[in-house]
């Protein structure tokens, strides 16, 4: 598996590295997940959301350029997957498109033409999450997933 989250964010709290990294470092080298952070667009510029979400866009694009495989949106309006379905997701990117990156977008969400270039797009709760919070909930997931692929114990459904 080829796997990519890249986020927009400020550094994180101590407790959303330690949550990330606890699942992360659970994963097999074939399931090794590559963290690429960019830096949110300044808020106090005076600049339009719009404005903002175009610049992080920007910031992506220039982060994920050699990067290869499917991009996932993680947005609100995005399709709401099971476990089951989620780890299919992967699957079928990864064995169509040699790949799969996942995209958080900044404090505002993600530009809507980025959105648009994205062929997958999934939500993770209907809930509102801490922006933060969601690189750890994403990586659970992915352990999630890795662990009902493999068969081990720690998916029980």
């Amino acid at each position: 598996m080829r796997l990519t989250i890249a986020a927009v964010s400020q550094r994180p709290p101590a407790w959303v590295e330690d949550g990330f990294e606890t699942y992360a470092k659970r994963l097999p080298p074939d399931w090794q997940v590559d963290l690429k952070v960019v830096k949110p667009a300044d808020r106090q510029a005076g600049k339009t959301a719009q404005q903002n979400m175009a610049i992080e866009a920007q910031r992506l694009e220039t982060a994920l350029k050699s990067v290869p495989g499917t991009r996932v949106a993680l947005d609100e309006h995005g399709k709401t997957v099971t476990t089951e379905s989620f780890l299919q997701v992967i699957q079928t990117q990864q064995d169509q498109q040699g790949g799969v990156v996942f995209v958080i977008g900044g404090p505002d969400g993600l530009d809507a033409d980025f959105k648009r270039q994205c062929p997958v797009s999934l939500k993770l709760s209907a809930m509102t999450l801490p922006h933060a919070l969601v690189k750890v909930l994403l990586i659970e997931q992915i352990y999630r997933a890795y662990s009902l692929a493999s068969g081990h114990p720690y998916h029980r459904p």
